[in-house]
């Protein structure tokens, strides 16, 4: 069973993350050969301030 776990910064709607969800489903499906069925995908979500770039948190650069 593949499982895919991805960290992404908040501010995403319910819809992107069911468009990723779906996405990253099917390309380890493909990739794979896994049945979709047997494809886990979780999703970190992170607030901007726990999320460093070029040693600043992206809520101060205002990402």
């Amino acid at each position: 069973m593949p499982i895919a776990q991805i960290h992404i910064m908040e501010g995403r709607s319910d819809e992107q993350k069911e468009r990723l969800i779906e996405e990253v489903t099917k390309a380890i499906s493909r990739s794979l050969d896994a049945p979709e069925a047997n494809v886990r995908v979780l999703i970190d979500e992170m607030p901007k301030q726990h999320f460093g770039i070029g040693g600043q948190s992206a809520k101060k650069l205002g990402r």
